[in-house]
């Protein structure tokens, strides 16, 4: 990634050192989102984890691939938990800071390109809503059967997203009626992260229902199992891998 596109790290690495921070989110269709609390859940400690997610770190076994690990909170939850851990991500910022946290493997990946040089995996965890990385009805099943491909046997991935049918935004309403009409996903984003003169490459960002997801799954050597939903913004889906 090249230092102007790295937004997102920026705004880890810049949270990390000042404590203060803005998430900046700009969707294709003109709409923007502004948090503060983006920065601070990428630190949160693992008390302050949405519930599903707390939950779901029960299920962890093995060698674990923490699938967009950030500044690391998953990773090093899962260190001190005894898991060995592999954590990848596009932003070299993000992997600088999870470095300086204590994250003891973590690699600058797409996620696209995970394969048999990472070694096999017992558990894969996308927490932070990092389903969304699966972009797309077409890319989702192909990214689930490289999985499979490093994938012990017994092995499970946890799988947060946030279901896009439980808005009653009018804003997000309108543009997954556009996405249908184009023969989209209704709840697939096109989006960006700006900070500062930094800014993302636009990108594809899923947010499926708990149906979506096993739908997704189908065929690709992996079943939705179970869905672990607290009543939050963010439910987890545990898919194990067929046998």
């Amino acid at each position: 990634m090249k230092e102007h596109e790295d937004a997102y790290g920026r705004l880890i690495l810049e949270y990390f050192e000042s404590g203060e921070g803005l998430e900046v989110v700009e969707r294709n269709d003109g709409f923007i989102d502004a948090s503060g609390h983006g920065p601070a859940a990428y630190f949160a400690p693992f008390r302050r984890w949405p519930k599903a997610e707390r939950a779901a770190m029960r299920l962890a076994r093995g060698r674990v691939l923490d699938v967009g690990c950030g500044a690391g909170r998953v990773a090093l939850e899962l260190q001190e938990r005894g898991h060995k851990v592999v954590g990848i991500d596009v932003s070299p910022l993000a992997l600088e800071v999870a470095r300086r946290r204590g994250a003891k493997d973590v690699r600058e990946l797409p996620v696209t390109r995970v394969g048999p040089s990472l070694g096999r995996f017992d558990t894969f965890v996308l927490f932070g809503n990092n389903f969304g990385l699966m972009g797309s009805r077409r890319r989702a099943p192909w990214l689930l059967r490289r999985f499979r491909s490093i994938a012990t046997e017994g092995a499970r991935i946890l799988a947060e997203s946030v279901n896009p049918y439980t808005t009653d935004n009018p804003d997000h309403l309108a543009y997954h009626e556009r996405n249908r009409r184009r023969g989209r996903m209704a709840g697939q984003l096109r989006i960006r992260i700006r900070h500062g003169y930094y800014r993302t490459p636009w990108f594809d960002y899923l947010l499926a229902s708990p149906e979506e997801m096993a739908e997704l799954a189908d065929g690709t050597g992996w079943e939705l199992a179970r869905v672990i939903d607290e009543g939050e913004h963010v439910y987890v889906g545990v898919l194990e891998r067929v046998s």
